[in-house]
């Protein structure tokens, strides 16, 4: 079963890169955002007429039009309204890989998660926002902590 869900999975991704190649990015029509876990929780497919947002590396993106893949009741609808990046790298759909903790990720998978990141979301798919968690404290105020550079496969750069 889980060899299937895999399967599927990567059809799924490969299907859509291949069908936008020659787009180098998806331009947002509204302005981004910063969106707390709670705020994220509020678009994960399941409300008719709400758009359906995933986040992956601490980026939000709009998968609405992907809502046969995404929407309620769809194969990947545990992926949205959350920030899944630990489960797009793993290839997964299991509860504890939809996480955006990406501790003790082989290299493959970090470099999968890129290859995805890169090829089909930031591609196919408006950036909308950003998760607070990566840039922000639980008291709201800014990480100082907080560097780009340490993070492992995420480049600020490309998506600021």
């Amino acid at each position: 079963m889980a060899t299937t869900r895999v399967c599927v999975l990567f059809v799924v991704l490969y299907t859509t890169l291949a069908q936008d190649v020659k787009l180098k990015y998806k331009p947002s029509t509204k302005p981004v955002r910063l969106f707390t876990e709670e705020e994220l929780k509020r678009y994960d497919g399941r409300e008719e007429g709400q758009p359906i947002y995933m986040a992956v590396k601490g980026v939000v993106f709009d998968v609405s039009k992907g809502k046969e893949f995404y929407g309620k009741d769809a194969p990947y609808n545990s992926l949205v309204g959350k920030d899944s990046t630990r489960a797009v790298a793993k290839m997964s759909l299991d509860p504890e890989d939809l996480t955006s903790d990406t501790t003790g990720l082989t290299k493959e998978q970090l470099e999968s998660l890129d290859s995805v990141f890169e090829g089909t979301y930031k591609r196919k798919y408006p950036i909308v926002g950003y998760t607070a968690s990566r840039i922000l404290n639980e008291d709201g105020s800014p990480n100082e902590d907080f560097k780009p550079e340490d993070q492992p496969h995420f480049r600020i750069k490309d998506e600021f």
